[in-house]
């Protein structure tokens, strides 16, 4: 491969993710050996799921990961990410040629903690020594405290909450995202005699905007949850049967979102607003019956747990 034929940065990341889900967290080429996750973040002004790869280390039950671009000027985009938002997803592999999914809470390292653990990754890895003599920033080291349901039952009523706070956002960005639709419907109706369409320019802008932030929202929070059940599974055994159905299901739903979100981008080309209406339509009642089940399998032992 010449240099000309190299892929970016966002293409060598895609390849590394997926071979990373493909081998069960064994990658080749730089990363070769190396021990690696998958962080997905939400992007800090965005909301959008961002996933990369970071060397890890662990230390007790927590991981840390190091923010270190190579040992470029600046901090890693998903460094800004967590900051803004700590609730992130981790993708490792299981020892079973599989990998596994777990919710984690992000923490900067300060002060003489960070130095020594960056300290220790050096010893490990020279090519950190290398990166940190590179650069005038100092390289932040994050700790990643997984999610644990089995020591706190009060943490199962306040899930319990955020759940049902999360599906009601999700449910009103969907509303916002037919009442957009409907509103440009409304408009070509009453433009259609005149053999013209109302000027949607703005509205169309907003028509996308409304469906492109609700994908990324219910994309996030199924990733996120996808994260979460693997906390769930050790706390509560019994609800592993509920949790399977429900990652086939975040599946089923992805790929509907895929469909969703071509469909919205394409539209203020096609100007195709009933086939987007009805595909939000079919999303919607896909969702109602997703939640539903969830609600009913996940909150009464989450509620109980709190008691």
């Amino acid at each position: 491969m010449t240099e000309a034929d190299e892929p970016g940065p966002a293409a060598f990341n895609r390849q590394v993710i997926a071979e990373f889900r493909a081998n069960g967290g064994v990658v080749g080429g730089v990363f070769a050996g190396a021990p690696l996750v998958l962080l997905t973040t939400a992007g800090a002004r965005t909301g959008r799921p961002h996933t990369n790869p970071a060397v890890y280390a662990r230390d007790g039950e927590r991981l840390l990961v190091f923010a270190s671009n190579a040992g470029g000027p600046r901090n890693p985009a998903w460094y800004h990410n967590l900051l803004a938002h700590p609730q992130v997803t981790v993708e490792i592999a299981d020892g079973r040629g599989g990998v596994a999914v777990h919710a984690a809470r992000a923490e900067p390292l300060d002060g003489r903690e960070r130095d020594r653990q960056y300290a220790l990754q050096a010893e490990r890895d020279p090519a950190f020594a290398a990166y940190q003599a590179g650069t005038a920033r100092t390289i932040p080291v994050v700790a990643l405290h997984p999610l644990d349901l089995t020591g706190d039952p009060e943490r199962g009523r306040a899930i319990a909450a955020q759940l049902t706070r999360h599906h009601d956002d999700l449910r009103a960005r969907l509303a916002r995202a037919r009442a957009a639709v409907d509103w440009r419907l409304a408009g070509e109706d009453a433009a259609g005699d005149a053999g013209g369409r109302a000027d949607g320019l703005d509205g169309g802008a907003d028509l996308l905007g409304n469906c492109l932030s609700f994908c990324d929202a219910l994309g996030l929070h199924h990733i996120r949850e996808d994260g979460a059940f693997t906390a769930f599974e050790a706390a509560y055994p019994a609800l592993r049967p509920a949790v399977a159905r429900l990652r086939a299901e975040h599946r089923a739903v992805a790929a509907l979102l895929a469909d969703l979100r071509e469909l919205s981008e394409g539209a203020a080309e096609t100007a195709d607003w009933a086939a987007l209406r009805t595909d939000l339509d079919r999303i919607g009642a896909e969702l109602e019956r997703h939640f539903a089940y969830e609600e009913q399998a996940l909150l009464p032992p989450l509620e109980a747990a709190g008691r």
